[in-house]
């Protein structure tokens, strides 16, 4: 069964750290982007980072630019999404799914992705 796992988030306060993981069972993501994407309550579905699969070439929304770090490691068949100073505003629950080899220049569009796990969710409140 093809299958996409987050895991990895919580409670953190704002300035706080945070490393979600995006593991996959059933399928190699070596042939895979992999983009991340989060939701929060009465809004839609934002891009926020996507890394390609060969090069590891990566993109970022603006809003966490600086902030946030993808990463994959294909032996653990993980990618992953260290999220460092985090504010309030990037409380949602973060989505991974798979995309073509290479981030395509609309990798923020969640149509373009297959695969989506069930999320997990990251709530930065003091």
């Amino acid at each position: 069964q093809v299958q996409l796992v987050e895991s990895g988030g919580g409670l953190v306060q704002p300035g706080g750290s945070l490393r979600v993981s995006c593991a996959a069972s059933g399928f190699t993501l070596d042939y895979y982007a992999i983009g991340w994407f989060r939701q929060a309550p009465g809004k839609e579905r934002e891009g926020v980072s996507c890394i390609s699969a060969s090069d590891g070439g990566s993109y970022y929304a603006d809003s966490v630019k600086g902030r946030f770090t993808i990463s994959r490691d294909n032996a653990k068949n993980t990618v992953y999404l260290q999220m460092n100073s985090l504010k309030p505003e990037d409380t949602a629950v973060y989505y991974c799914a798979t995309h073509h080899p290479v981030c395509s220049s609309n990798w923020y569009w969640p149509v373009t992705y297959d695969n989506w796990g069930q999320g997990t969710q990251v709530t930065v409140s003091s």
